[in-house]
């Protein structure tokens, strides 16, 4: 497989880029994007049969069932780093790796309507929190140890629309590939 071919399997949607501003619409169209989720990863994925969901969305790639369980995981991170980001003073939140979680057996085998209950609930929380934020809140922000850099809570509210989307977009393009309903 050519190095583009590749690239375009890993990143459907491209790279995340973050805007130059973050308006008020813009924002509010991200956390629509971060309602949604949930449900639309629901219907493509509610009707796949096991060996469906054990297939790798590209070569050497996480199955989709991984996929799945991987988008509850990042998004709760996401949920507990903005409630930090809220309460604490700029404060250093904790990294995870996530390509060692994805291996982990929950990951693996464990069917995927709990975790589609979990991103369902989640994200209704998400959302409400989003929403009844301030100006003032879109502005606070966290320490990431990884790079050290500061993250603003409007920076994730881009970016994990942007994660949705990506992780969606792996699973309607393997469905797409493989011809799958």
């Amino acid at each position: 497989m050519e190095n583009s071919d590749l690239e375009k399997l890993k990143y459907p949607i491209g790279k995340f880029i973050a805007p130059s501003a973050y308006s008020k619409e813009y924002l509010s169209g991200k956390m629509e994007e971060i309602a949604q989720f949930p449900e639309k990863l629901k219907q493509e994925t509610f009707s796949l049969s096991d060996e469906q969901l054990d297939t790798p969305y590209r070569p050497g790639g996480w199955t989709v069932r991984q996929v799945i369980h991987h988008c509850a995981e990042s998004h709760m991170n996401c949920f507990i780093r903005i409630k930090w980001a809220l309460t604490e003073n700029n404060p250093v939140i904790k990294a995870y790796d996530e390509v060692l979680w994805s291996a982990l057996q929950d990951n693996l085998a464990m069917p995927i309507q709990p975790t589609l209950y979990l991103l369902e609930g989640l994200h209704l929380r998400l959302a409400y929190l989003l929403k009844s934020l301030s100006e003032t809140d879109l502005e606070r922000s966290f320490i990431h140890p990884e790079s050290n850099s500061e993250i603003k809570i409007k920076q994730m509210i881009a970016t994990y629309a942007w994660h949705g989307n990506h992780h969606l977009a792996h699973i309607t393009t393997l469905k797409k590939d493989k011809n799958w309903k």
